[in-house]
């Protein structure tokens, strides 16, 4: 596993993905977060909200989507995975 000078691991990249209104209150539909090996989709959220007062105003506990399926907020990620914040949708 790749290491950093300091000699700590290397994070893991992660694809993450706003969809709707997520988009359109963090300012991008897709951005790449850097998270510890052994991270959850939670723990990927949880980075993400802390990269901005934009990225904050996403929920804690959104709906989501690692690789195209839907998943738990306490699914394992691995490097390279695709996470997908699906905001509400109301039917009518």
């Amino acid at each position: 596993m790749p290491r950093h000078r300091s000699g700590y691991l290397a994070g893991m990249q992660i694809r993450m993905l706003l969809f709707a209104l997520y988009g359109d209150l963090a300012g991008v539909r897709e951005v790449e977060v850097d998270v510890s090996p052994g991270s959850t989709a939670r723990d990927a959220v949880q980075r993400l909200r802390g990269l901005g007062p934009a990225f904050a105003r996403l929920p804690a506990e959104p709906a989501v989507a690692i690789n195209q399926e839907y998943a738990g907020l306490d699914t394992g990620l691995s490097g390279g995975d695709e996470v997908a914040l699906i905001p509400p949708v109301a039917g009518g």
